[in-house]
């Protein structure tokens, strides 16, 4: 997933409330089974998780690319910047993953429609 999507995907998230979508407690609410589902792979999410995972990981860690210490504003910049990848990728994935399961929860087993 690049950049522009995932900050696309948080301005519509932050705007989802007005426009019908899901709200950002329904998001919330999805993304442990969103990774259940990843886990079990009965979601194609895996990817996306891992490097969601990644970042999260980038951020809570110790070690950091562009030390705070040393460089102050520019070291907070990229700690900013990953973590509002974050959020947006975490948005819009659960998005998908809501639609997802959604039309699984539609599709009745051994039934044609």
């Amino acid at each position: 997933m690049n950049r522009t999507a995932a900050f696309t995907a948080l301005g519509r998230a932050l705007t989802a409330g007005a426009r019908g979508g899901p709200s950002l407690g329904a998001r919330l609410a999805a993304l442990p089974r969103m990774v259940w589902a990843t886990i079990t792979r009965r979601y194609d999410g895996g990817s996306r998780l891992a490097m969601m995972l990644v970042a999260t990981a980038y951020v809570a860690s110790p070690i950091d690319l562009v030390p705070e210490a040393f460089l102050l504003l520019v070291g907070l910049i990229d700690d900013a910047v990953v973590i509002a990848w974050l959020a947006g990728a975490i948005l819009s994935e659960t998005e998908r993953f809501i639609e997802w399961d959604a039309r699984q929860r539609s599709v009745v087993p051994g039934h044609v429609v």
